[in-house]
């Protein structure tokens, strides 16, 4: 074959523009437009009348393959009447092209050839196999040329249309499934994954019982104060960064956050699905926030701190509203976990001892002593330090 130093569109914007006009409502043979491919100028003159006397009008000419190619690429077209016996690149080498490079958006073919007998069978077999539409011998017949030509153009214009509509299909296709995938994150932003499948399944009411779960409360020690000294800017930025860390890590250990309530952090472990180690999760998770508390604390000469309480035992776990979807959590593990917040310590993580039970031999703990529990009276409890096992 013939070589030719041709680079080829990535993308068929011939056919972006052939598409284009057939959405537009172009109609008509007078629309088509024919590219001639013939190195006979007569031969092109006598094609050009019976092709005019069809009704088409927008009919473009070359002398050989390689010219034609060369408009191709440029050009869109809707039909293109081959020769095959022809200088510098033949008729059946333009076909090869046209086999090698599909992504390219090329017309439908009609070889007219001047092969007979058994060569021309031949040819004309090894054109429709190369892709060609229609093989015509010559001298052409003016009459089947006319219908085959037609019927080309028609056939076209019909997959053009249908490529379109395709082409709107797929991007509603991808518009809804962007919608739907801006609704899923928005939800999974209010509630857990397993909780918000429930929900899309038509689960009208979720409420959960959790027999053990470990609850922590986190509260900025400090952040009342600072309120005054601060402008609104600087405090929504400050808190939004620290949360933003407090979130990546509650996903990182497989936990779920429940709520901010002012400057007061509450998440879980255990909660949608059960889990062994909530306890031993939830203590990491803890560990974890207050490193990411120390950067704010030197930022803040030690004017921010925080409390960290945790209790562990059983919930009600459910989804309230109907506007504005909130998971929470019930109960008095709830609430103890919030007095064991409220009753410790400024940068040192304070648990009950139904939570140290379930760390013992795990972490370092800390006797704290009795303290009163509203509802519960004196319990006992205890502050946490470094990992066991880590120190060995």
């Amino acid at each position: 074959m013939s070589s030719l130093n041709l680079k080829f569109a990535s993308e068929p914007s011939s056919s972006d523009l052939v598409l284009e006009a057939v959405a537009t409502g172009r109609k008509g043979l007078e629309s088509a437009r024919v590219l001639l491919v013939d190195d006979s100028v007569m031969l092109r003159m006598g094609l050009r009348r019976s092709l005019e006397e069809v009704g088409l009008k927008n009919i473009r000419e070359a002398n050989n393959g390689k010219e034609a190619i060369e408009i191709l690429m440029r050009e869109p077209f809707d039909l293109m009447l081959l020769d095959m016996e022809m200088p510098v690149m033949s008729g059946m080498e333009v076909l090869e092209v046209i086999r090698e490079t599909p992504y390219q958006a090329w017309p439908p073919v009609i070889v007219i050839s001047g092969g007979a007998g058994s060569s021309g069978i031949d040819d004309a077999v090894r054109c429709i196999e190369l892709g060609a539409e229609d093989y015509l011998p010559k001298p052409f017949n003016p009459v089947l040329l006319r219908a085959r030509v037609t019927t080309c153009i028609d056939k076209k214009r019909l997959s053009d249309q249908n490529a379109f509509r395709m082409r709107q299909l797929k991007k509603q296709h991808e518009q809804l499934s962007q919608e739907k995938q801006k609704t899923e994150d928005l939800l999974l932003n209010i509630l857990p994954r397993k909780i918000a499948t429930r929900l899309k399944e038509g689960e009208a009411s979720i409420a959960d019982a959790c027999p053990s779960v470990s609850v922590l409360f986190a509260d900025m020690v400090g952040f009342t104060k600072m309120t005054r000294t601060i402008t609104a800017t600087a405090l929504v930025e400050m808190l939004g960064d620290l949360f933003s860390r407090f979130d990546l890590i509650t996903e990182r250990h497989g936990l779920e956050k429940i709520k901010t309530i002012g400057d007061c952090y509450m998440l879980a472990g255990g909660v949608p699905e059960a889990r062994d180690d909530h306890a031993e999760a939830t203590v990491l998770a803890a560990q974890d926030m207050c490193e990411a508390l120390k950067e704010l604390y030197e930022r803040t000469n030690g004017a921010l701190n925080m409390r960290i309480g945790i209790h562990s035992g059983p919930v009600v776990a459910g989804v309230i509203g109907i506007r504005k979807f909130t998971y929470d959590l019930w109960g008095d593990t709830v609430n103890v976990a919030s007095r064991m917040e409220s009753t410790g310590q400024p940068g040192k993580i304070h648990v009950s001892s139904a939570t140290a039970d379930l760390l013992a031999g795990k972490f370092e703990l800390e006797p704290r002593g009795m303290i009163e529990v509203k509802s519960l009276g004196q319990v006992e409890t205890f502050f946490v330090g470094a990992k066991i096992n880590a120190m060995a």
